[in-house]
């Protein structure tokens, strides 16, 4: 009874290790596909979007009195 645990947790142990370790095997990927016409290289507004544009951590500027 003893003997048939003992091959059984080591039949498991086998296969989950070989399970873990095919699964970090490299795999080709497939060759990506792209369009016929030649991507639009220069038209991004790259700066344009007011992401980043907050003044996040410097000083608010100078508090002027309206008499």
């Amino acid at each position: 009874m003893a003997v048939k645990k003992i091959v059984f947790v080591l039949g498991a142990t086998l296969a989950l290790v070989t399970a873990a370790n095919a699964a970090d095997l490299p795999r080709r990927q497939p060759v990506p596909v792209y369009p016929a016409e030649q991507a639009p290289i220069g038209k991004m507004p790259i700066g344009k979007s007011p992401v980043g544009k907050a003044p996040i951590g410097k000083a608010p500027g100078p508090v002027a009195a309206r008499y």
